[in-house]
């Protein structure tokens, strides 16, 4: 090992560099005054952050707010209810079509005919109440709908339920008592509390 000429086993003494200059005197001076207002730096930083997180609180509350708003206000402040009565020619309308329907015996398209359409009458009367994903029962469970037109709506909404998603029929019977629902429904009784 001695031998080998790649390993260094004498140290020779190392020239060491002489000292750097000292800064200016201005350059020393600005960082002795940032220096004294570090202190101050560290106030103004943990407020930025501060505001930051605050801001963010602000947002995420303020969306769940407007999510939620329909809701609340329906919640809170419950209007009296206006007179409210579908056109005469709109409910002869949708009957006499109901009725072309099951005189054909197509008695679930018209149960589902009456369905849509008490649907269109409670986002006529209750507007921003029925959103797009609501259910036939998530739309009777509505703490607007009144509760005189809830049981209406909701033998008509069971019919459909039946039919289309039970596998089940609708009958003349069962078409009858839709029909005499929707009637119900439609007419401004139903509406009052």
């Amino acid at each position: 090992m001695a031998g080998d000429r790649s390993l260094q086993f004498s140290m020779e003494p190392r020239e060491i560099p002489p000292p750097p200059e000292p800064p200016p005197s201005w350059l020393r001076g600005l960082f002795e005054f940032l220096d004294a207002l570090g202190p101050l730096f560290q106030i103004i930083f943990w407020i930025l952050i501060g505001l930051v997180v605050a801001g963010i609180g602000w947002l995420i509350i303020r969306e769940l707010m407007r999510i939620r708003a329909p809701e609340k206000r329906g919640k809170t402040a419950k209007p009296a209810p206006e007179p409210w009565r579908p056109e005469a020619a709109v409910a002869l309308a949708l009957l006499s079509d109901a009725d072309a329907l099951a005189a054909k015996g197509q008695y679930a398209e018209a149960v589902h005919l009456l369905l849509l359409r008490s649907i269109n009458d409670i986002e006529g009367r209750l507007p921003n109440a029925v959103r797009p994903a609501l259910t036939s029962r998530d739309i009777a469970r509505l703490e607007r709908l009144p509760d005189a037109a809830r049981p209406t709506f909701l033998r008509i909404a069971r019919a459909v339920e039946t039919s289309l998603f039970g596998g089940g029929s609708v009958d003349r019977a069962t078409w009858d008592d839709c029909r005499a629902a929707y009637e119900a429904f439609a007419f401004p009784e139903t509406w009052a509390r």
